[in-house]
């Protein structure tokens, strides 16, 4: 039978697995909560904001780090017959909660102690909200319109006993077409859309996941992505709760830079077996694990490099392994396995056995490197707007390189620019049909409109699919490369692919605007670059560095060993070093590590402006010259 509501899945998860661990958390060690457990809790809180009035329909923001309260408190919303609003703790401009808040017309707010600080600064301009229910430590006194999250339970527990069984009739009355969550995109080219998600959108996303990844009933998974991240949501607490697994969360720091030095601690002593990632976190587990093998030395390093490279012959995309004769590399694969990537496994906990990662455009490079490890990372597509798991790599029927295969009950055509059909192996814009697809942008029909067609959704993403059903993912079509004839090319390969080949790239993001030639914006590595320019600090050894950077990218032209990988005319023939990274601070990276491009392209307009003049063509300018000694104007 469909589970038309998230409350209907829970509901069958507590009667089939009630004993099972469901949520664990970290004091000096992770303990669990039952599944019984959390649904004691979840209709304390949930008769809570029946007290408090909460009618069906309303909203509830919730801001807060990923946590077991979070997810509680979601239950108990969804429960209520309440709407709830995700917000990112990465929010960090006064406007960006303001407007969420207000445009929603959230009623309540559900806030960390560690987040409401935000909310005080915005109070007297929240148009709607009449209640802040804080969890967690307060900071300082309770404000006017404050409450602890002890409170809200106890105002639960009157309530049931004056109304017995109000709360179940409550949620019985939900329907499937009803509103569980409102997921604000990141508002990158205007005011962010608030993207309406039904009861039956997650719970049909549910089974599609089912339908292409199999998990056993005891898998645990660390969430490391916050739960307002619609990949997480779903595929980290919906999918796992369906089948009776647990998650854990990771310990919330004192700072960001804290809380990324808990991933690692938490993953070796939680043990997941599946964890769920993005490009940008993939990059950072590979850069930890590469540096820890150069602090063992030179002789370590050869044969680390050695064993992936034996590896990544022997396996290629994964699903033709040990073809053409490389099955003779087998036993060589397995010692260097045995004496080197076991341990590097141990490392991530010893059960890790994949990962699951939801961006469009995860580098092939990236994918051999841990599928030689013996951790595979399974590529996924999907966006807030489909709930989000559209395809999906899984451990039977893989390719690296693709997105994998469609899931199950949803319809997928790629078209052209006039709406029509292509062939397999052209590009198209990516559209699908399903029961996944969202109801629409909240308060906002002329975008709904023009999103969602004959019920169609318009993804907006540049795809193609193989003979096999293999879906390949290009990146945003308004991302796109526009040469002065008006041919175009998705840049993201190519971005990718430098971040992940050279250490010495963190960032760079391509440009072409119908301009004689493409150009980038380059954000040098200040650890790579150390590590091969020993004199840094001099004019020298910048100048030396800004040479490497140009060398990187003429490697993969005509003569260098990358010659052929990406056509010549997308390759920036100039490029500018920035001191600045790209981030949530400064609005250059959204909430899901992804860059923003407008924002990037409108901060340094005038820059690009000059990258197509003769000064600025110079891989030796007065501008490079500045950015490598402001870069470095504090090295010791």
């Amino acid at each position: 039978m469909k589970k038309k509501t998230l409350i209907d899945l829970f509901n069958e998860s507590v009667a089939r697995y009630g004993q099972n661990p469901f949520l664990w958390e970290r004091d000096t060690e992770f303990r669990p909560t039952t599944y019984n457990e959390v649904n004691v809790l979840v209709h304390r809180l949930g008769a809570g904001f029946l007290a408090m009035g909460l009618k069906k329909g309303e909203r509830v923001a919730l801001l807060a780090e990923g946590s077991g309260t979070w997810m509680i408190g979601e239950l108990a919303i969804l429960f209520a017959g309440g709407v709830n609003v995700p917000l990112s703790v990465k929010l960090v401009e006064a406007f960006d909660l303001q407007f969420r808040l207000n445009h929603s017309e959230a009623r309540f707010i559900l806030v960390s102690g560690t987040q409401v600080s935000k909310i005080r600064a915005i109070r007297e301009r929240l148009e709607t909200v009449e209640k802040v229910i804080i969890f967690g430590d307060v900071p300082g006194e309770l404000q006017e319109g404050e409450m602890e999250l002890d409170t809200l339970f106890r105002l639960g527990d009157s309530f049931a006993m004056d109304h017995p069984g109000a709360l179940d009739l409550v949620a019985a009355s939900v329907e499937g077409d009803e509103l569980a969550n409102i997921t604000y995109t990141s508002g990158t080219t205007a005011d962010p859309k608030g993207v309406m998600l039904t009861h039956r959108n997650f719970t049909a996303n549910v089974a599609q996941c089912l339908s292409v990844v199999q998990i056993p009933e005891f898998f645990r998974t660390l969430l490391i992505l916050p739960l307002d991240h619609c990949f997480a949501h779903v595929t980290g607490l919906y999918f796992f709760m369906s089948v009776g697994g647990s998650l854990a969360t990771v310990p919330v720091g004192k700072t960001f830079i804290e809380n990324i030095r808990n991933i690692p601690i938490a993953m070796k002593e939680f043990q997941p077996q599946v964890i769920m990632t993005v490009p940008a976190l993939a990059k950072t587990f590979k850069n930890s694990v590469e540096q820890n093998v150069i602090s063992k030395g030179s002789t370590v390093v050869k044969l680390f490099h050695l064993g992936m490279k034996v590896s990544m012959a022997y396996n290629k995309e994964g699903w033709n392994k040990g073809t053409k004769g490389t099955w003779m590399l087998k036993p060589l694969v397995q010692l260097f396995d045995m004496i080197m990537f076991s341990k590097m496994r141990h490392a991530l906990g010893g059960k890790l056995e994949f990962f699951v990662d939801g961006g469009a455009y995860l580098d092939i490079e990236m994918q051999k490197f841990w599928y030689a490890a013996g951790i595979p990372m399974y590529q996924g597509y999907g966006l807030s707007e489909a709930t989000p798991v559209i395809s999906c790599n899984m451990i039977e029927n893989h390719k690296l390189g693709t997105s994998g295969q469609v899931v199950a009950n949803l319809e997928l055509i790629l078209r052209d620019p006039d709406g029509n059909p292509v062939a397999n192996g052209e590009k198209g814009e990516i559209t699908v049909r399903g029961e996944n697809v969202m109801k629409g942008y909240w308060k906002n029909p002329d975008a709904t409109a023009r999103t969602i067609k004959d019920g169609w959704l318009y993804t907006g993403d540049l795809g193609s699919l193989d003979e096999a059903g293999f879906l390949s993912v290009y990146g945003r079509s308004k991302s796109l490369l526009i040469g002065s004839d008006g041919e175009k090319y998705s840049p993201e390969g190519i971005e990718e692919t430098l971040t992940t080949l050279y250490p010495i790239i963190e960032q760079i993001m391509l440009y072409n605007n119908q301009n004689a030639y493409t150009t980038a914006l380059i954000v040098p590595s200040k650890e790579g670059l150390r590590r091969l320019v020993p004199n840094i600090g001099t004019p020298e050894g910048q100048v030396q560095a800004i040479q490497l950077v140009f060398d990187v990218l003429n490697s993969f032209r005509k003569g260098g060993k990358h010659e052929g990988l990406f056509p010549e005319r997308w390759l920036p023939s100039a490029f500018a070093l920035l001191s600045e990274n790209f981030n949530e601070t400064n609005g250059m990276m959204n909430s899901t590590l992804k860059m923003v491009r407008g924002k990037i392209e409108k901060a340094h307009s005038s820059l690009l402006e000059t990258l197509l003049t003769a000064e600025g063509r110079k891989h030796l300018s007065s501008q490079n010259l500045k950015a490598i000694s402001e870069l470095f104007a504090s090295n010791k």
